[in-house]
């Protein structure tokens, strides 16, 4: 049995950012598919691995973990000799590298997250789209694409010019975004859309597509 377990579902853009990074690094893991229609992330013995209900939750060994991008940053950290080099080992590099992940975290995902779930997930549970939302988060989203355009004409990839944690944190919303009419956003950038067909097209990401059928 696999000594690390991520309990989770592939419908969930956080898991996913997990499932990645373990693909990425070559890791085996066991998945514990979690029924979130049956509110299974808000009871035991779910919700003593992750208080907060939300998925994914993460175990290795004896250690417990949640928070997707935490997760990451323990798997790229101490399987580092393993797999894809996800992180920098130098600092002023690292530094640069934890600044975009950052921009991630607190830039991008909140606009990408609220159109992933209008555009992408009710969709799915035939939920009604707040036009207004999809409105304002393209908006937002957009300022950050033009930043992340002139970004992506000095570099290859977001954090430098080799694939990072960076730009792996990203690829879950992207995913969604580009079965939307919000793909547009990311096509009518020239280095963006180079970038996203980089990073989409990893054979860690095609293995979490896989994970869905």
């Amino acid at each position: 049995m696999a000594a690390i377990r991520v309990h989770g579902s592939t419908v969930s853009t956080a898991a996913m950012r997990v499932f990645a990074c373990l693909y990425e690094k070559e890791l085996e893991f066991e998945f514990v598919q979690i029924n979130m229609g049956a509110g299974e992330h808000k009871q035991e013995p779910f919700i003593s691995l992750n208080p907060f209900g939300q998925v994914p939750a993460f175990e290795d060994g004896d250690l417990k973990l949640f928070e997707s991008r935490a997760i990451t940053q323990y798997i790229a950290h101490e399987y580092a000799g393993k797999g894809t080099q996800l992180i920098i080992p130098e600092s002023k590099k690292m530094a640069i590298l934890s600044v975009w992940m950052e921009v991630e975290a607190h830039q991008f995902d909140p606009a990408a997250s609220k159109l992933t779930w209008e555009l992408g997930i009710k969709p799915m549970f035939k939920m009604v789209t707040d036009e207004a939302v999809v409105e304002e988060n393209e908006a937002k989203l957009a300022k950050v694409l033009n930043i992340y355009e002139t970004r992506l004409t000095q570099y290859k990839y977001i954090a430098g010019d080799c694939f990072t944690l960076a730009d792996l944190h990203h690829i879950p919303n992207i995913y969604y975004l580009m079965g939307t009419r919000s793909k547009k956003l990311f096509d009518s950038r020239p280095h963006v859309s180079a970038w996203v067909a980089d990073i989409m097209s990893r054979p860690a990401w095609l293995k979490v597509m896989a994970m869905k059928h």
